[in-house]
């Protein structure tokens, strides 16, 4: 099992690299890819140290960041009203 998950691995590996040198995207989405990150952890950091919601603290891991990272602002309302709803 750990084979066959090494194994795909390995081929997403360099068909990812594949990509992005016959695409030759450069080092411009890494920039972008940075600044996604870093506002997604400023964003959550922000909801759990303001005060505005005392009961609710969103964990900073990179499930909570790349659900931010990916869906933006929503993503947070998102991962808020999830853990209204579930405690």
């Amino acid at each position: 099992m750990k084979l066959i998950v090494a194994g795909i691995l390995c081929i997403s590996l360099v068909l990812l690299i594949f990509v992005v040198f016959k695409k030759r995207l450069g080092l411009g989405w890494l920039t972008i890819f940075g600044s996604h990150l870093a506002l997604s952890a400023i964003a959550i950091y922000v909801i759990n140290f303001s005060g505005l919601l005392a009961e609710v603290y969103i964990p900073l891991n990179p499930m909570t960041v790349g659900t931010v990272m990916v869906l933006g602002l929503p993503g947070v309302a998102l991962l808020l009203g999830l853990k209204i709803t579930l405690i």
